[in-house]
């Protein structure tokens, strides 16, 4: 459908990636969907930021690495709600190719 007159749309894309496993044979094909968020212009949609998502396992992988090398963790804040939050308003986005 086409979006209403002034709304803004945002532009996403494919991202695809082979995984192997360790004997170099094809494990799994990955795919996702993700929005363009590097297209935004400072001081006209530079407030509107989309950041790329993070698994739990690597949270929990960095953590150990830092306590097995006595790293000190200032600061571990990771958002998830792209993935959990309730949209309160309609967001439009361009179709893939």
């Amino acid at each position: 459908m086409d979006p209403p007159t002034k709304k803004e749309v945002i532009g996403v894309k494919w991202l695809y990636k082979t995984k192997y496993a360790t004997d170099g044979s094809i494990q799994r094909h990955k795919a996702r969907l993700v929005a363009k968020g590097y297209v935004e212009q400072l001081s006209i949609d530079y407030n509107q930021t989309y950041a790329p998502i993070v698994r739990f396992a690597t949270i929990k992988d960095l953590l150990a690495l830092a306590a097995q090398y006595k790293w000190l963790v200032y600061q571990f804040d990771v958002k998830s709600a792209f993935l959990n939050g309730d949209l309160k308003k309609y967001v439009y986005v361009h179709q893939p190719q």
